[in-house]
């Protein structure tokens, strides 16, 4: 850890707070030069406080912080980045919560991760400028960049068993083993799933590409829900329980699937019209994959 005086002045991105006391909150930061810590602020809630615009989650900040016994105290807060055109997103916000519990969830406090810290700032840069259809694809490529960066990145290019390389067939995921095995190595063993060939080049690819050689990929709804399957599953695996922000993006989803099914009257009624019997809207313009 580098050294402080009494007072450091150090950039942080808000993962979470919670309210302690009457008036003050704890936060949750990230830091590129401290890594994670807890800290307080003290007021924070009155209406009066001048920090607290700047303290809201996800805000990246300049903060002045002095040392105490237990918390750390944020005398000073000035926004740098607000991510307003995020705010106003509640998919995007969803996501961003997601992003920021995984940061939180596999760093400690006090080590540095600066190659981290610039992760976690590209990637609200991104949901800020407003890239909503590529935003769940954006996700699949930080987590396993975060999982590369924190060290536990899934084999997939050489079977964990014989160490020969995987050919494009199916092979067998194995969460706890950490990576992919071949139809051989894997056809005997227990704990493994089947991994088509698509999944598993899907996976290489967000893996060894930058963000930037990833825009404009279109892949199939059905396709993107595998891929985010197996990383979920693998992410709860290593953090041995579900992220409290993954069921939030799940409820979100489903409300706008349901929306989307309901059949408008004036729908109802142009179908009814046209047919003797009943018809669902849209079923004539759906297309196999």
């Amino acid at each position: 850890m580098a050294e402080r005086s009494h007072s450091y002045r150090t950039k942080a991105v808000i993962l979470r707070r919670r309210n302690f006391g009457d008036a003050d909150r704890i936060l949750t930061v990230f830091t590129p030069r401290f890594g994670k810590r807890m800290l307080i602020a003290k007021g924070s809630r009155k209406t009066t406080s001048r920090k607290a615009g700047h303290l809201e989650p996800f805000n990246h900040v300049n903060m002045l912080v002095a040392q105490a016994r237990t918390w750390d105290i944020i005398t000073e807060s000035v926004t740098i980045e607000g991510f307003l055109e995020l705010r106003g997103d509640l998919d995007a916000i969803s996501r961003a919560a997601y992003i920021c519990e995984l940061v939180d969830a596999f760093t400690a406090e006090d080590d540095e991760y600066e190659v981290v810290w610039q992760l976690l700032l590209f990637c609200l840069r991104e949901l800020d400028a407003g890239s909503t259809n590529e935003a769940d694809l954006l996700v699949r490529w930080f987590e396993l960049q975060l999982l590369r960066h924190m060290g536990f990145q899934p084999e997939l290019f050489a079977c964990l068993g014989c160490g020969g390389d995987l050919l494009p067939v199916e092979n067998f995921m194995h969460l706890n083993a950490g990576g992919v095995f071949c139809p051989e190595c894997g056809r005997n063993m227990q704990g493994g799933e089947l991994i088509s060939a698509r999944i598993l080049k899907i996976l290489r690819h967000l893996f060894r590409t930058h963000w930037d050689g990833l825009r404009g990929l279109r892949i199939r709804p059905s396709t993107a829900r595998a891929v985010e399957g197996v990383l979920q599953r693998y992410l709860v695996t290593i953090l041995e329980r579900r992220l409290k922000s993954t069921d939030f993006i799940h409820r979100l989803r489903q409300t706008v699937a349901d929306r989307e099914s309901v059949v408008k009257p004036e729908e109802s009624a142009d179908a009814g019209s046209q047919s003797h019997g009943p018809r669902v809207s849209g079923n004539s313009s759906r297309r196999a994959d």
